[in-house]
């Protein structure tokens, strides 16, 4: 089991995102089940507009904070070194209270393994924006296995 603690880490050691897809601005909890991750609403985003960013963004901010806890986990029980692959993610099931994210809004994402069996995981998630529940989601992530 590593020793390491989340002031070791950069968001580059949990998440395989880089650049403006990297969408995490800070991480305000983890454990190898659960993690939420605080998102400042920028006109960098993908499918940002004129008016803010579209809500379908909001599966993505559950996707990567899902990711931050299972890269927590996976360098928890395999060292920071460890492989670093992405994970496929499916839809199970996603609803959305709002139009629009305006830009420069804070939007907290909670995510939850809820089942985990080898390379697959089942996720919920709870998106809140202005105190608000805006989204929820349930993903499936698949990782494939090393070569």
């Amino acid at each position: 089991m590593d020793t390491t603690t989340l002031s070791d880490l950069t968001l580059e050691d949990l998440l395989p995102h880089r650049d403006r897809m990297l969408l995490v601005k800070e991480i305000l909890e983890i454990d190898s089940k659960t993690a939420r991750a605080l998102f400042l609403v920028d006109k960098s985003w993908p499918m940002a507009d004129e008016n803010g960013v579209h809500p379908l963004i909001l599966v993505e901010l559950a996707a990567q904070t899902a990711g931050v806890c299972n890269g927590w986990d996976r360098i928890q029980t395999k060292g920071r070194d460890s492989n670093q692959m992405g994970w496929l993610v499916g839809i199970k099931k996603a609803d959305f209270t709002v139009d629009s994210l305006p830009f420069g809004s804070i939007i907290t994402a909670r995510a939850e393994n809820t089942y985990s069996f080898e390379n697959l995981r089942e996720v919920s998630c709870e998106l809140v924006m202005d105190n608000q529940i805006i989204g929820r989601a349930t993903l499936q992530l698949f990782q494939a296995g090393e070569q």
